[in-house]
C-alpha cells in the first residue's frame, strides 16, 4: 500500500521532511489529510496553543510518547478487595472490580502464575 516514504516540504520554515510510509498508513487509517509541518513545527504550534490533552499523534521527537506531562486525573473508589479507599487513574463505572494498589499488585501476581 504505502511502499515508499514521500519528502514533503513544511509550510512554515520550508524544511524537507520525511513522510514514511508508516505516517502515511496511520494518517490514511485515521482519515488525516498529509501533514503540511515538520514535527519540529508540529510540537511548536501544539506547545503555543497549549495543547496538553496528550492525544493526537505525537512527532516520535522524544517528547514522551505524546503524552502531557501535567499530573494525571485521579478518582477515587471502594477496593473491591479490601474496601479501602483507592485512587485510581480512570472514572470507575462499576461494571468491573477496583482494586486499590496492594490488592492489585497482589491480584496481578497471582493471575501471573504459571
Amino acid at each position: 500500500m504505502y511502499g515508499q516514504d514521500k519528502t514533503l516540504v513544511c509550510a512554515d520554515c520550508n524544511q524537507e521532511f520525511a513522510f514514511t510510509s508508516s505516517e502515511q498508513q496511520f494518517y490514511a487509517d485515521r482519515q488525516f489529510s498529509e501533514p503540511r509541518r515538520c514535527p519540529s513545527c508540529r510540537a511548536a504550534k501544539k506547545a503555543a496553543r497549549g495543547d496538553s490533552s496528550g492525544g493526537g499523534y505525537s512527532d516520535r521527537g522524544g517528547s514522551g510518547g505524546g503524552y502531557s506531562s501535567g499530573p494525571r486525573e485521579m478518582f477515587s473508589a471502594t477496593c473491591s478487595t479490601c474496601g479501602r479507599e483507592a485512587q485510581v487513574p480512570f472514572r470507575p463505572s462499576g461494571a468491573k472490580p477496583v482494586y486499590c494498589s496492594d490488592c492489585f499488585t497482589s491480584q496481578r501476581s497471582s493471575s501471573n502464575r504459571y
